[in-house]
């Protein structure tokens, strides 16, 4: 039996008690390593050590993948009801919204989120998604097909058994609703890794996965670096099919480990440089709103960050003075996630503060102007200052890979074509920006753009009913939505002869 850790929550915005297991979920059970290792669990708005947790390695991964695929061959998958998995799922959720301020709390003192942006973006998105997935359950079907009146032909979607499901540290809760809703509403179960420097509120959610009746090894959740539990998961032989989010470096060597060892199934959400374009019949002040929250939303730390800014020169200086005073604002309302007013919070973890820092360096070396930010808040903590570049090409460092952290660069364009150009100069595809009051330029404009999602007019505004995935080195597949079921499902069809006679 592992330990737990309870932390006291004092602040002016939240009041209580969070206890979690420190080890590993197993086949149900609380367990600690094999090896007996820790990682130390760090509060980012602080830099000090909130609790060490179990790292596991690839000797778990085995008795994990062992739990599951029992599970999937004896309690769950074709064993177990699309009904009864609805009616599970639904109540996980219940249990979350239950405890929506715990896990909140958790988030921000693990992720260093803001707490209100915690409790009413992040907990209330996967409770969304675990009920929409409850909802599918029982609603996977196959198709008759007529053929001759000698034969009764039809499809059905089965599940592909253990599931390997490894999650980023910037949405702990919310990738781990999106990762296992539509996986056990198809029947699979899961050996889930979650980010090892923002793991208690995957952890919380072991003990819930209990409460709410789901059967032993359903859900296996394995603490642990990239080099060991990850990449124990990627080579595993008995793992049908893996889901991965994070940066595109990991997303190609877990597809290399993949098709080395027994041709998994992969899904892969990985990095973006999405671009927002801003032309002259824009709606100034609203675009402006929604290209800051599309850089600056959970410090820069999103996959879909509207990281590189393209305004129509007609209107660019306007933009700049407006854009410019929304940062200045949310510097000053930068500081503890927990105390009221707070808008901005810190980086996530020492090396990514140190990776942002790094990235704004360069772009002053590469020629690009700081126009504001650009430097380090307080005295503690991972801080960094909302920053904005101008004066930036195409060739710099920070207009062409990603930097996930709070720095836009601006940019100015003539016309439409140029800008579109411009904004397909990535090898990346995952989202993209388009502020206009011309619908058909709108259109036309989101429909040339190579990325995956396009948003109109707003930012950062996903829906759990819509697809969502990247085109180029922004990965393969789609989460959420309908869509996410076919990547969890494999398509058998049945012949059955009911009159040809040799």
């Amino acid at each position: 039996m592992s330990g737990t850790y309870t932390h006291k929550f004092d602040t002016a915005s939240y009041k209580g008690e969070s206890t979690v297991h420190t080890g590993l979920f197993i086949g149900g059970q609380w367990v600690d390593s094999i090896d007996q290792g820790y990682i130390d669990v760090v509060n980012p708005a602080t830099g000090k050590v909130v609790t060490r947790i179990s790292a596991g390695g690839s000797k778990d991964v085995d008795v994990a993948v062992a739990a599951a695929k029992k599970a999937f061959r004896t309690s769950w998958g074709l064993h177990c009801p699309g009904v009864v998995r609805g009616k599970l799922l639904n109540k996980l959720a219940n249990l979350i919204e239950a405890n929506l301020d715990e896990f909140a709390a958790l988030e921000a003192l693990d992720v260093g989120k803001v707490l209100e942006k915690a409790k009413y973006a992040d907990i209330a998105s996967a409770i969304s998604c675990l009920r929409y997935y409850a909802g599918w359950a029982d609603k996977v079907h196959g198709k008759t097909i007529e053929t001759t009146e000698n034969k009764l032909a039809y499809t059905r979607h089965e599940p592909y058994g253990v599931c390997g499901q490894i999650i980023p540290w910037n949405f702990p809760l919310g990738m781990v609703a999106f990762k296992i809703g539509p996986a056990l509403a198809t029947g699979n179960t899961v050996v889930l890794k979650p980010s090892e420097i923002t793991p208690l509120t995957a952890l919380r959610i072991a003990d819930l996965i209990n409460e709410a009746g789901f059967p032993p090894g359903v859900v296996n959740i394995i603490n642990g670096y990239g080099h060991t539990v990850e990449q124990a998961i990627s080579e595993h032989p008995e793992i049908a099919k893996i889901a991965f989010t994070g940066s595109t470096v990991t997303g190609r060597k877990i597809l290399k480990a993949s098709a080395e060892s027994n041709l998994k199934v992969v899904t892969l959400e990985l990095g973006g440089k999405s671009p927002t374009i801003i032309f002259d019949d824009a709606d100034l002040e609203q675009a402006v709103k929604w290209a800051s929250f599309g850089i600056f939303f959970n410090m820069g730390q999103v996959c879909t960050s509207g990281s590189r800014i393209f305004v129509h020169e007609a209107i660019y200086d306007k933009f700049l003075e407006q854009f410019t005073a929304i940062a200045r604002d949310l510097t000053n309302k930068t500081g503890d996630p927990f105390r009221p007013g707070t808008e901005h919070g810190p980086q996530v973890s020492q090396i990514q503060f140190d990776r942002v820092m790094g990235y704004i360096e360069d772009g002053k070396l590469g020629g690009a102007t700081l126009h504001l930010g650009g430097e380090r808040h307080g005295e503690e903590g991972f801080f960094i200052k909302p920053t904005i570049f101008t004066d930036c090409h195409p060739d710099m460092k920070i207009m062409k890979e990603e930097i996930f952290g709070p720095v836009a660069a601006v940019v100015k364009f003539k016309e439409e074509a140029e800008v579109i150009e411009m904004a397909n100069n990535t090898v990346y595809g995952l989202a993209c920006h388009v502020f206009t009051q011309n619908v058909s330029r709108a259109i036309r404009v989101a429909h040339a753009l190579e990325a995956g999602n396009a948003w109109v007019n707003c930012a950062q505004m996903g829906e759990t009913a819509m697809p969502f995935g990247g085109y180029k080195q922004s990965g393969m597949g789609r989460e959420l939505g309908e869509y996410a079921l076919d990547t969890y499902t494999q398509v058998k069809a049945v012949h059955i002869n009911i009159g040809t006679r040799l």
